[in-house]
């Protein structure tokens, strides 16, 4: 983990780079909420969690009067009714038994939760999403939940080592992204194009991703443990 400084001067530069172009998410897997707290401080106003019991945990110990929480990572259908009252968005949405139970615990608690659609834009047998074929039909199915506003798509094209590799993805993302958003459907909003993350970012901007998931290029290296 890097120090308070770097985080810091990390923090400025992504910011700059950014130039208003798009709103910038800080991933924070791994993160303890000391470091989260002082990255607000820092301007960051965005924060997402990949996982339901490392939030949990850390939930009471944030700051979130200075920050949007969102829900990131891979969502068990049974885990839903853990956030559904502590996250201003879900990102991950990638089927419709995960929709219904998001849109079951929104009613309950008298809320209308924001989502993104999640697609596979790459086809990969090793990652949840959506098709792009399918896409259309399910952001249809979406926006037919009273309790669930779809205000965009997300997507983590395959992984590739040569800078600039994944930008044909993104831009067919933001083709998607563009043709369901000329659908004008009632219950959608459709601004939220979250694309690129530490790698790739300043790509991902260049196709029209309107927001990026940064964790390492702000925090430093992940150190995982099994606890």
């Amino acid at each position: 983990m890097n120090d308070k400084i770097q985080v810091a001067e990390s923090i400025a530069r992504i910011k700059a780079e950014l130039d208003g172009r798009a709103r910038l998410l800080a991933a924070t897997k791994t993160v303890p909420p000391e470091m989260i707290n002082f990255a607000l401080e820092q301007g960051i106003d965005l924060i997402g969690e990949n996982r339901v019991n490392e939030l949990l945990k850390k939930y009471d110990s944030i700051n979130r009067d200075k920050a949007e929480i969102h829900f990131i990572g891979a969502l068990q259908t049974n885990k839903v009714k853990y956030i559904i009252d502590k996250v201003d968005m879900i990102h991950s949405v990638d089927r419709v038994s995960l929709a219904d139970e998001i849109e079951r615990q929104a009613a309950k608690h008298g809320i209308i939760m924001p989502v993104l659609a999640e697609v596979n834009i790459g086809n990969e047998i090793t990652k949840s999403g959506v098709s792009p074929a399918e896409i259309y039909e399910f952001c249809r199915y979406l926006n037919s939940l009273p309790h669930l506003k779809l205000r965009g798509l997300m997507a983590i094209p395959p992984k590739c080592e040569e800078k600039g590799g994944n930008n044909e993805y993104f831009c067919k993302m933001r083709k998607i992204f563009v043709d369901i958003s000329y659908q004008n459907v009632d219950n959608s909003n459709m601004d939220v194009l979250s694309l690129g993350m530490s790698d790739d970012y300043l790509d991902a901007v260049e196709c029209g991703s309107t927001m990026v998931r940064v964790g390492s290029s702000i925090f430093g290296k992940r150190i995982y443990n099994n606890n």
